[in-house]
């Protein structure tokens, strides 16, 4: 892999390129921040970064400045210049400053150097390590296998690394084909609210997403190709289903019995293994009195069947989450008549980014013009990830509206608030069902992609009295009115508190994971490891989840990272096992339920599926990507023991 920091003239190998057409077209549709940092980059000339520092503002500001058309077109010729001659590229790599001054300027707001060395990782600068040119590291020894359950996007990463690093290892995976939730949810509608430059592999950053924001087959398009690429698929075995693991204390491995798909039985015998089945794996149906009676067709989004047709029908949904929502706006136009009901309001973001497509001026871009897919990457994990973090961190001098936690949450509320007010101005009955009286990033948010124009269509209804029971022919809300149907779509969620899953986990001794878990309340420490059950990695384990935004694609790397990482201890030592003491895990756990007081998932109107019954946020991470990557480059000596 290129380590684009070693010499910035390396980065801009191909260079001089030709003065063409798709250049032309490329600086004139390409993102002009983009544009600004990778001149810098390449240049080392930071005149322009800072001439057009004053005008650049953080992304969702309530006070853009527009850049001034000359300075654009300054930096329009001077990037074509130093592409097409190749003069004026510096040599050798830029300095920390530098780019840290860069990331600043182009976010429109502070970026510490601190975030240097996640910058330089996951957008492809100089990735973090390739175990299989460490000089000196010892080799996992014959024999040493490892079981991954699940090949969506954790499970694809770590089988990518454990391959890079020399071990032996299969992936079991209970669908015919790889992706995950990518390749279950094909409901009509369905993407990634996670802007797509950023919710991809670090080491496969694409430039060919037609949309900003992917639709679902794009996302499992990338899916497939980063599995043949890597080479992978040969490993993975398909329509297969883990039911148990079993750790034997005597030789530290687990034995895990799978059901293939003809039904019978097989054990397989690891030396350790990585779970990465995801908390959004397994969907719930509503409890509703009658749901099983009703005599019309009844779905739920997770298992969209491929020859449901609603066109011309009556359909009722259920639920108002991010996937209703995405599902509501892209039917609307299709169905003869639609009710969606909901239970609880949701907070909604429109990006006007959401629907637009790549334009291909700004693909090429992406493709030829050094550095600028690295750099476009990083503006998008600023503005959808760490950016946005102020949001949740409760602010203890916050005097202003009780439903903010900040003056950065109150501004963010008021964005969502306006951008509701004007799709609603001529109707207040959906402006008085739909605002929230909760803080905005207290429980997930929804991006807008149609949903609110689909609920202006005459043919839509919104009705939140809540469902008294499911009839044969319709749906009764608690007020008595009955709506007839011919289909009721079930748009309600995942068991995400439920982390076992239907696994049956035995560690030491016996130990029962799934009773220490009970149905909501599992212990992790950083989402991956749990003292009793050596060798057993989770991964999207409690509080890892990243909650104030974007993100799940760098917690998986990282995990993958951690993991490997505690193998790689294993062997150096000739250990047959790795295991989390249990006074750093007690210690762990203490720590986040500490934080979690100081974030918005504690305030007295947060109620989402982050927290438990009792109230405890047991999915959320309560800091910081960058706090999170940090944490995860290696696990911290004294921290485990190794069992010989």
């Amino acid at each position: 892999m290129t380590d684009l920091m070693s010499d910035a003239a390396g980065a801009a190998r191909g260079l001089p390129m030709a003065d063409s057409p798709e250049l032309d077209r490329a600086l004139t549709e390409a993102n002009l921040h983009t544009m600004l940092a990778s001149y810098t980059y390449l240049s080392q000339d930071s005149d322009l970064l800072e001439r057009f520092a004053p005008f650049i503002r953080p992304a969702f500001s309530m006070d853009p400045v527009e850049i001034p058309a000359e300075l654009a077109q300054e930096l329009r010729v001077k990037l074509k210049a130093l592409l097409t001659t190749g003069e004026g590229i510096a040599a050798g790599a830029p300095s920390d400053a530098l780019v840290q001054r860069i990331m600043t300027v182009t976010a429109g707001e502070e970026v510490a150097d601190e975030f240097l060395e996640l910058v330089y990782d996951q957008c492809g600068f100089k990735p973090w390590v390739d175990r299989s040119k460490q000089a000196g590291r010892a080799r996992p020894p014959a024999g040493f296998k490892v079981l991954v359950i699940g090949a969506g996007m954790t499970g694809m990463a770590a089988a990518v690394k454990l391959a890079e690093a020399g071990y032996d290892y299969v992936v079991i995976e209970k669908n015919p084909e790889v992706g995950g939730t990518w390749w279950e949810n094909r409901y009509p509608g369905v993407g990634v609210d996670t802007p797509s430059h950023f919710y991809s592999f670090s080491w496969k950053i694409w430039t060919q997403w037609n949309h900003y924001h992917p639709h679902g087959h794009d996302m499992q398009d990338y899916m497939v190709e980063a599995a043949d690429e890597a080479g992978i698929r040969d490993h993975i075995r398909f329509n297969t289903m883990v039911e148990s693991l079993v750790y034997d204390d005597a030789t530290g491995r687990w034995t895990v019995t799978i059901r293939n798909s003809d039904g019978t039985s097989e054990e397989i015998v690891a030396n350790a293994v990585i779970n990465g089945h995801g908390p959004v794996n397994r969907y719930q149906w509503p409890d509703i009195e009658g749901l099983q009676d009703f005599s019309g067709r009844v779905v739920h989004t997770a298992a969209w069947p491929d020859d449901l047709d609603v066109t011309g029908k009556r359909v009722a949904v259920i639920g108002t989450g991010a996937s209703a929502a995405q599902l509501v706006g892209a039917i609307a136009p299709l169905v003869a008549d639609m009710t969606q009901y909901q239970r609880t309001k949701h907070w909604v973001i429109f990006n006007p980014e959401i629907a637009n497509e790549v334009s291909e001026g700004m693909k090429w871009a992406l493709a030829h013009i050094p550095t600028f897919k690295e750099w476009f990457r990083f503006r998008v994990y600023w503005s959808a990830a760490d950016g946005l973090f102020e949001n949740v961190l409760q602010d203890p001098a916050w005097a202003g509206n009780p439903i903010a936690v900040s003056q950065s949450n109150e501004f963010t509320r008021l964005y969502a608030l306006s951008y509701m007010q004007q799709k609603f101005a001529d109707r207040p009955d959906l402006m008085e069902k739909l605002t929230p009286d909760f803080p905005i990033f207290s429980k997930r948010i929804i991006l807008d992609n149609g949903w609110y124009d689909g609920l202006l269509q005459p043919n839509v209804h919104l009705e939140d009295k809540g469902i008294a029971r499911i009839l044969p022919n319709g749906v009764e809300s608690k007020d008595g009115n009955i709506y007839e149907c011919d289909i009721i779509v079930c748009a309600t969620g995942f068991n995400v508190s439920k982390m076992i899953g239907n696994l049956t986990v035995k560690g030491i001794g016996g130990r029962d994971l799934g009773e220490e878990w009970g149905e909501e309340d599992p212990r992790t420490y950083l989402g991956m490891v749990m003292p009793g059950y050596p060798n057993l990695f989770w991964t999207v384990g409690a509080n890892s989840a990243p909650n104030h935004a974007a993100g799940q694609n760098l917690i998986s790397e990282c995990q993958v990272n951690w993991i490997i990482e505690a193998l790689d201890r294993m062997v150096e030592n000739d250990a047959k096992a790795f295991e989390i003491r249990q006074d750093v895990f007690e210690a762990w756990n203490t720590k986040v339920q500490e934080r979690m007081p100081q974030m918005i998932w504690s305030h007295p109107g947060a109620n989402s599926y982050y927290n438990n019954s009792k109230g405890r946020v047991f999915l959320s991470w309560p800091w910081r990507l960058v706090d999170f990557f940090n944490e995860t480059r290696s696990p911290v000596e004294g921290t485990y023991t190794l069992h010989k």
